[in-house]
């Protein structure tokens, strides 16, 4: 079977307490070395290699300081809104964002939302405006219905940018995309038609109805299934776990008794991908059902297999330390001036990785990581360690 793999990356641990419905605090789990972060596990002949450069992101040249990219230092306060508590990618991206911060000088804060909906987030937006913070990261549940808790914040100084999950184009100044939209658009409908033979019923686990990220992913699928070579499949229906595991289980256990014969689950969620990978073992339909999707390599490790006692063939994500690194110093930027948001602005990491302000498909603009990674028979026992 073959592996459709792009490129790669990392992570580590975290912790949380609570704030009427939404944790907030200043203190996080010390990441692992950088350099575990930052290589991908020994080349595989199942993997391809990634593409030298992206369009957000190139090599800054030494003397990028000294042309105007900006003092990333910092003495400010920076809060990050995840999209719900208990959520291990959220952990993961908190991680990478606490690690920037502090190691620029600055003061991380972290709200973490009771539920994984707008309501929540936006107690959390208002007790960030309370502690007079200075600039707010968010992974938003809902696309618009944060923009009035946003404005607000913005009006108090406070610089907006979401990541992972974007708000609206009104409601931030700039958006860290971990992937272009297209790009897993792609990567999963290749997959979904690998494993399927191409043909046959699949269907799609997502997480909340209102999650911009996955329903962004989920209009490009269904675009790229538009051509030809995807005519044998039959999608027949999209599901909402809302990042909750039990309900993601509902909602796998419903595909299954609705959609006896579908042939593939795709999950672009990582909650969802290791509910749906456990039922289908569990009921014992690895044979014949497969699952596929954006799944943690330390959750998904135990599913990963090409037997028919194995659910998941491989599965695809990126680093999620990594995003919250990159959304980390986005914000240190935009407090410190050295960005805006506006296409054409760039700024340089500390590792001396330069990144671009390009133009977002909703009328805003975005910072995108890099493509995603796929984890598959060969290379899941590397990764499952990292995180």
């Amino acid at each position: 079977m073959k592996k459709k793999v792009l490129s790669a990356l990392l992570c580590v641990s975290m912790a949380a307490t609570m704030l009427v419905g939404c944790g907030g605090k200043e203190e996080a789990a010390d990441p692992p070395a950088k350099e575990e972060a930052t290589e991908a596990p020994a080349e595989d002949t199942a993997k391809e290699e990634a593409p030298a450069e992206d369009a957000a992101k190139e090599e800054a040249p030494a003397e990028d300081a000294a042309a105007g990219t900006g003092d990333l230092t910092t003495d400010k306060t920076y809060c990050l809104i995840v999209k719900s508590a208990g959520n291990p990618y959220n952990q993961k991206e908190a991680d990478g964002f606490k690690e920037a911060i502090e190691a620029q000088g600055g003061t991380f804060v972290l709200q973490e939302p009771a539920a994984a909906d707008a309501e929540s987030q936006i107690t959390c937006i208002n007790n960030a405006i309370s502690q007079g913070v200075d600039a707010i990261a968010i992974a938003a549940n809902d696309a618009d219905a944060l923009q009035p808790a946003l404005t607000e914040a913005k009006n108090s100084g406070i610089h907006v940018l979401a990541l992972d999950s974007a708000t609206n184009a009104a409601s931030r100044e700039v958006f860290c995309n971990q992937a272009g939209i297209t790009q897993v658009g792609e990567t999963l409908m290749e997959a979904v038609k690998d494993i399927s033979g191409g043909e046959g019923k699949w269907a799609i686990l997502s997480a909340a109805s209102t999650a911009t990220n996955q329903n962004s992913w989920i209009d490009s699928m269904k675009s790229v299934m538009e051509g030809s070579d995807y005519a044998g499949l039959e999608l027949v229906g999209v599901y909402y776990g809302d990042d909750e595991y039990q309900k993601s289980v509902d909602q796998t256990d419903a595909i299954l008794a609705e959609h006896p014969d579908v042939k593939v689950i795709c999950a672009p969620t990582t909650v969802g991908i290791m509910a749906a990978a456990k039922v289908v073992e569990d009921k014992g339909l690895a044979g014949s059902v497969k699952v596929t999707g954006l799944g943690l390599p330390s959750e998904m490790a135990d599913y990963i297999g090409d037997g028919d006692d194995k659910s998941c063939p491989y599965m695809f994500l990126w680093n999620p330390i990594d995003l919250g690194r990159l959304a980390g110093y986005t914000a240190i930027a935009l407090v410190n001036g050295v960005i805006t948001g506006a296409e054409g602005d760039s700024f340089t990491a500390p590792d001396g990785t330069a990144y671009n302000v390009t133009a977002a498909s909703d009328g805003g603009t975005e910072i995108i990581l890099g493509p995603p990674f796929g984890f598959n028979p060969e290379n899941i026992e590397e990764w499952k360690t990292v995180y």
